[in-house]
This record gives structure tokens, sequence and C-alpha cells, in this order.
């Protein structure tokens, strides 16, 4: 297994900051897909090679065409085995490609929300159309022309849903009563609160009734919302996410596991631990000593 040094996406910082958006060619030898950073853009890459992805907690190998997705709310990096790695990456802001407010926010999309769908194998008529977009887009990117940003919007969002057309129809989730509407408030509030970025802005909610205050709704009916639409308690989805996020922090932070604790509203860390081995097992230790 040969790693390969990872490119800073500071390299094209000044030209992401001034337009919003960033596409380049993968050449062999080249590691552009990036290690990620809480700073960072969304990301669509269209790669050809074998590699090794660290996902949030999840780790995934691929070795075929493929098509990700990545969101700068979900922690991950990325190890390039292939010698031969070729591909397209398009980076862009949430602002660039959001024309008004009334546009859904991207993590929204099945795409880019937690649980989604980010990585599609693809055959080789689906990867030679998607490379003939980013194509497109690298040759665009070299005009003048007026309105380029809006064509690089369209193109965008060409990619997005031709992933779309992959994914199945059950993974698309419509609004149909008043217990849909909650559960999905409940679930925006709670994604709101991720990631954690900092030790010193712990998370704020962390219990059912917590969050059924800030709803301003029953506790009883924010349970019976979330429990008829996705068949399990409020806390079972608060702890699932809680533990989520501390696998990610415990992988992808330096931070020591009494910091990772606090960060997600425990005092002590005590507390974190034995909350952590309730729900998983193991103890946050053995997470962290766990090879990236």
């Amino acid at each position: 297994m040969k790693d390969r040094n990872i490119a800073p996406v500071s390299e094209f910082g000044a030209e992401l900051r001034n337009q919003g958006f960033k596409v380049f060619e993968i050449k062999p030898g080249e590691n552009v897909v990036r290690t990620y950073n809480r700073k960072d853009f969304y990301k669509i890459c269209l790669v050809t090679g074998h590699s090794l992805v660290q996902y949030a907690d999840r780790g995934i190998e691929i070795d075929a065409k493929t098509l990700f997705f990545g969101n700068p709310h979900i922690p991950y990096s990325w190890e390039i085995i292939s010698e031969q790695y070729t591909g397209y990456t398009c980076l862009f802001s949430e602002s660039f490609l959001k024309v008004n407010e009334r546009s859904e926010s991207l993590q929204e999309s099945p795409l880019f929300k937690i649980g989604g769908t980010p990585i599609f194998t693809l055959s080789e008529e689906q990867r030679d159309f998607i490379a003939s977009i980013f194509k497109k887009m690298i040759a665009e990117d070299a005009t003048g022309y007026m309105f380029k940003h809006d064509l690089m919007r369209n193109y965008i969002n060409l990619l997005i849903h031709e992933a779309l057309k992959m994914q199945p129809a059950e993974n698309f989730f419509k609004h149909k009563n008043a217990a849909e509407r909650t559960a999905s408030l409940f679930f925006d509030l709670l994604e709101r609160q991720f990631p954690i970025e900092s030790i010193d802005q712990p998370m704020q909610f962390k219990t059912a009734q917590e969050f059924a205050n800030r709803l301003s709704v029953h506790v009883n009916h924010l349970n019976r919302s979330v429990k008829e639409i996705t068949g399990k308690p409020t806390s079972a989805h608060i702890a699932e996410r809680i533990i989520m996020e501390a696998k990610a922090l415990l992988i992808h932070t330096d931070w020591t596991i009494a910091e990772i604790g606090y960060a997600l509203g425990f005092e002590y860390p005590a507390y974190f631990n034995n909350y952590f081995k309730r729900l998983t097992g193991t103890v946050p230790s053995s997470v962290r000593m766990q090879p990236a």
C-alpha cells in the first residue's frame, strides 16, 4: 500500500473565496480528493482507481469507477492505493449554488445528508457521460463568458440530478402530515448541532424534552411523531447521532477524550465513557486506537 501526500485545499483558497467554485482534473500520481476539513467546500468527485475512504465512522473500499459527494459537515479522509488514479473534482460553496433563500439546503439532499448515499459505482457508459460534464465545466471555466457562473450552477445541478436518478425511489422523503413535519423539524434541529467545531461550544440539546421545548411542542407529541415516522424513539436517534459524532471526533481530531465528552454535553469523562460503552459495547479509547 502506498501513501501519497495530500495537497491542501488552500491551494485553491483565493479562487474558491472569490468565485465560490473550482473544477479541475485529477491526473495520475495526484491525490486531490483531499482529507476532510471542517471549513471545506462541498465536493463532487469522479474517480477511477483503488482507494480506501473513511467516511464519518465507516470505512469504505473503492475499486471501480466512482462518483463521490463530499459534505463539509461530515468528516472523511481518502487514501489512494492505485498507481494509476484519475478523475475530476468540483468544489463549491452552498451560497454559490443557492440562488435564493427559498432554495432547499444541500443538507436536505439524499446525496449530502447524514445517512445519505455519498458513493456511487458507475458503469463505463455512466462514467463517460459524467466525465463529459466535468470536461465541459473545465473548458467553460477558462472562458470569459459573462454568465459563466450560471452555467456552472447548471452543470453542478446536472451532476446532482444524474446521481439522484441512481437513487432508489424509497430514499426520497416527502412531508405528508403533521407527524412527518414534526419529525422533520426534530431532525433538522438535531443536525444543526453538528459538526462540533469547538470544545467551547458544546451541543445544546441532548434529551427529547429539550428538543420539544425548543420546537414548542409537547414531548409526548414529539415522541409519537418520531416513532410513527421512523419506528424508533426520539432518544434512540439522539443517541445514535451523538455516538456518530463521538466516533468522528475520536478518529479525526486530536482532542482528548475528556474534551470530546464535554463537547458532546457530558460534564465528567466518566459519564461519557459509560454512555459510549453502554451504546457501543466498547470504550472511546478503543476507537481512537483503531487505524484510520
